[in-house]
């Protein structure tokens, strides 16, 4: 499988741009500025719903539009299949199969499976909850069909929960009466609670499909340096604890209600989870070396492509400024996995960035603008495509 066209409009940077890929690999070349990761990016929006530099679609749109569209033509058993995502700066998202009737974005996420390495990949150990977090969303929709059902409705309850704190909070400060509030923030609750424990549940699924293999992904990149080990930690751990953790997850909430209520925020729920990621049984971001964590957080996404992988179709590989970031050894490391996949996708900086991948088609980003001569993308092999 492999995208041979891929097309923007409205999206960040670029108000519009079509791009001829063929299987194997393709370099982006160009300056910093000129839109590179912008290109690469939509891709993994297109596959995965989202991207890890953005956590909301607004940022997204071109600045002063209302929507940006992303179209790929995808062959694969010499059929072309045409998915077209439309971002909207407000609202739902949508998408189309072949130009055919409007569907939700949730219908096409991980038809083009795709798995992006980053020089923000450290973040996914040395930085917050919120990046592991937005890994396991990427995995649980490449993965998992119903996933992104699951996280929007929780997504959708703690908003209107939070509202219903926030409202009480308001009135606790002012006095004045909160009962209509107080009578639905216990329906919200419930729900809160149902939602919150099938998303838990399906995070630790996820967690333990990806600690496996990411265990001996690190001992082989890392020549066995140590063990490594994923383990999720809910917020709501009572899930791991009990088989129906509902009845002790509402006591919990009575406990902590004055703390919320003053504070207007939901204190406790998925939106605080976190993945820790060990190594010899201690907290690699509190001990792990910085060479150490490049190469675990290598090894997760590498874990990810295995999984994604298993399932029957390699994903598209992107790898996104990464080679500037890497030393040698890790440069040959990612080299070595990139060669054998069906289609890889790289941006670089300058000349002396680009790996030595043999075949590999090279586009200068600058020939993209519009301002260039005919906008033209040159490259060693062009595939005949029409984005619909």
């Amino acid at each position: 499988m492999h995208i041979s066209r891929l097309a923007l409009d409205r999206y960040r940077s670029w108000d519009s741009c079509v791009l001829d890929f063929g299987p194997g690999v393709t370099i982006l070349q160009g300056r910093n500025g000129l839109g590179k990761t912008n290109l690469v990016e939509a891709v993994e929006v297109l596959a995965t719903g989202g991207s890890h530099r953005a956590s909301s679609s607004l940022p997204l749109v071109k600045r002063g539009e209302r929507s940006a569209v992303i179209r790929a033509n995808v062959e694969d058993d010499g059929r072309t299949t045409t998915y077209e995502l439309t971002v909207s700066a407000r609202g739902a998202n949508r998408a189309r199969i072949n130009g055919g009737r409007s569907v939700y974005m949730r219908d096409i996420l991980g038809r083009i499976p795709c798995v992006t390495f980053s020089p923000e990949d450290q973040r996914l150990v040395s930085g917050d909850p919120a990046a592991r977090r937005g890994f396991l969303n990427q995995a649980g929709a490449l993965l998992d069909r119903t996933y992104w059902d699951v996280a929007q409705r929780f997504a959708h309850v703690a908003q209107q929960r939070g509202a219903l704190l926030r409202q009480i909070a308001q009135a606790g400060r002012n006095g004045t009466p909160m009962d209509a509030a107080l009578s639905g923030l216990e329906i919200w609750t419930g729900q809160f609670i149902e939602a919150g424990v099938a998303l838990t549940r399906a995070r630790k699924a996820l967690t333990d499909r990806l600690s496996g293999p990411f265990a001996d992904i690190y001992a082989r990149l890392s020549n066995n340096g140590g063990e490594a080990r994923l383990e999720y930690a809910p917020s709501f751990a009572e899930v791991l604890e009990l088989d129906a953790p509902e009845m002790e997850i509402s006591r919990h909430f009575q406990r902590i209600y004055p703390g919320e209520a003053a504070r207007g925020v939901n204190l406790i729920g998925p939106q605080r989870d976190d993945v820790s990621v060990l190594l010899d049984g201690v907290p690699a971001r509190e001990y792990a070396s910085n060479g150490e964590m490049w190469t675990m957080a290598l090894a997760l996404r590498m874990a990810l492509f295995r999984a994604v992988a298993e399932q029957g179709t390699r994903p598209v590989v992107i790898l996104d400024d990464v080679f500037a970031q890497l030393d040698e050894s890790r440069r040959a490391q990612i080299l070595d996995f990139a060669a054998d996949q069906d289609q890889v996708l790289i941006t670089v900086a300058a000349a002396s960035d680009i790996p030595e991948a043999s075949g590999a088609a090279v586009i200068d980003v600058a020939s993209l603008l519009p301002d260039t001569q005919e906008g033209a993308v040159q490259r060693d092999t062009a595939q005949e495509g029409a984005a619909r």
